[in-house]
C-alpha cells in the first residue's frame, strides 16, 4: 500500500495539531482515530486494486460498490461484513417480501440499493436530508440498474409513515439520534403496522433503546441485536497484510455503542 509523500506530510502535520505539546489521554485517541481513519483509505484502495468494487460476501454479494461511503468504514462494505450481526435479519426481510422498503438515514445507499437488488418486486424509499448522500445514492442505484425503483428523498416525517398502515412496509433507520423524535407510535400510528430494524444511538441518548422498547411493546416483537465483527469475510489473500490491516479493514469507525432493535409487528396489513 503506497503513499505519496504530500499525503504523508499532511497526515503527520494533522497528527501534531491533535496531539499538541502536552497530549493527554483524549487527545491521544483523536490522534489514533485519525491514524486509523488513513490508514483504511490505505486498505480500501489496497481491496479495490485486488478486487474491484464488487461486494464480495454477504446479503449484498455482488453489488457494484463503486462510490465512497458518505459516512463510516468502506472496507467492510467491500467485503460483505458491514454490520454483519444484521445479516438474518435482512434475509428475513429479504424473504418477507413487503411491498415497501423504506432506509431512513441511506446514507450512499448501502442498504437501499443492496435491497433493491435483493427484493426486485419491492419498492425502495431512500431518504436522507444530506443532499450529497441524495446524491451518492443515485449513483449508486444507476451503477447497480435500480435507479428506477429506489426512490431518493430528504427529510421523513411523521405524515410520511401513514403509508405503512396502507401497505406492507419494512423500514430500516439509521438516523444518529432522531430515531428517538421519528419513531413514535402515537405521532405516527402507522409505525403500528411496519416491522422496524433501527440503529439506537444510545451513546447520544443514553436510555434511548429503553425508552423505543416501551413505545413498542404493545404492538411488536422486539430482539435486541449487538455488534459482532464477521473475520470469516476476510479474503484468502489478505493474510499478506498485517494484523493490524486485517482489523482495520473489519472496523465500521463507530465510537460508541450502538445497538439494534428489532421491532416485528404483530399486527401486519
Amino acid at each position: 500500500m503506497s503513499r505519496s509523500s504530500g499525503l504523508s506530510a499532511h497526515v503527520a502535520a494533522e497528527v501534531s495539531r491533535l496531539i499538541g505539546d502536552s497530549p493527554d489521554a483524549t487527545d491521544l485517541n483523536r490522534a489514533l482515530r485519525f491514524l486509523a481513519k488513513w490508514r483504511a483509505k490505505l486498505v480500501d484502495r489496497t481491496i479495490i486494486a485486488r478486487t474491484g468494487t464488487i461486494v464480495q460476501s454477504g446479503p449484498f454479494r455482488g453489488m457494484d460498490y463503486a462510490v465512497t461511503a458518505t459516512e463510516g468504514g468502506h472496507a467492510p462494505r467491500l467485503l460483505g461484513c458491514y454490520e454483519a450481526s444484521l445479516a438474518p435479519v435482512i434475509e428475513a426481510i429479504i424473504d418477507s417480501k413487503p411491498a415497501l422498503l423504506i432506509d431512513v438515514g441511506c446514507a450512499e445507499g448501502y442498504y437501499a440499493v443492496g435491497m433493491s437488488l435483493r427484493m426486485p418486486d419491492s419498492t425502495i424509499w431512500a431518504r436522507d436530508d444530506n443532499p450529497k448522500a441524495q446524491a451518492v445514492c443515485a449513483t449508486l442505484a444507476a451503477a447497480n440498474g435500480v435507479a428506477d425503483r429506489v426512490r431518493i428523498g430528504g427529510l421523513l416525517t411523521h405524515a410520511d409513515l401513514a403509508v405503512c398502515a396502507e401497505q406492507p412496509t419494512a423500514i430500516i433507520c439509521d438516523i444518529e439520534g432522531a430515531e428517538e423524535q421519528l419513531l413514535d407510535p402515537v405521532a405516527a400510528a402507522g409505525l403500528q403496522h411496519a416491522d422496524i430494524l433501527v440503529e439506537v444511538h444510545e451513546g447520544m441518548r443514553p436510555g434511548l433503546v429503553d425508552r423505543l422498547i416501551a413505545r413498542f411493546a404493545a404492538s411488536h416483537r422486539i430482539t435486541q441485536i449487538d455488534r459482532h465483527i464477521d473475520s470469516a469475510s476476510l479474503p484468502d489473500w489478505m493474510h499478506e497484510l498485517s494484523d493490524l490491516d486485517r482489523l482495520i479493514a473489519l472496523w465500521e469507525w463507530r465510537s460508541s455503542p450502538t445497538p439494534w432493535l428489532w421491532m416485528e409487528a404483530m399486527i401486519r396489513i
